[in-house]
């Protein structure tokens, strides 16, 4: 597959995600959005490793190309613990308020 159908892909997905975070109200979805923009850079970087592993390969026969995939392990380690404290927040202002619509979050201030 040519590397410009996964930079079109994580184009969608990444505005996908931005159109999400600015539109929605609920906090799940705007958490989903931002996990949706994650993955699409993570996409990129495995499909610009891959890009890049091709093209060393033909001029050398030691290729270095799973470094941006372990970055890429390392974001997905991030994004997990980010998941774990994120929804846990939520579920603390579910049981304060009684909703994950983020305009009570003004309540938080006081």
């Amino acid at each position: 597959m040519d590397i410009k159908a996964y930079i079109a892909l994580s184009l969608i997905l990444f505005t996908i995600g931005i159109v999400g975070v600015l539109i929605r109200r609920n906090a799940i979805l705007i958490f989903m959005c931002v996990e949706l923009m994650l993955n699409a850079v993570n996409l990129l970087l495995v499909a610009f490793s891959q890009m890049h592993a091709v093209s060393t390969a033909a001029k050398a026969s030691v290729t270095y190309a799973s470094d941006a995939q372990i970055f890429v392990f390392f974001i997905m380690i991030v994004a997990a613990a980010e998941v774990s404290v994120g929804l846990a927040i939520i579920v603390m202002l579910y049981r304060n308020i009684h909703s994950v619509d983020v305009n009570f979050l003004n309540r938080l201030k006081n």
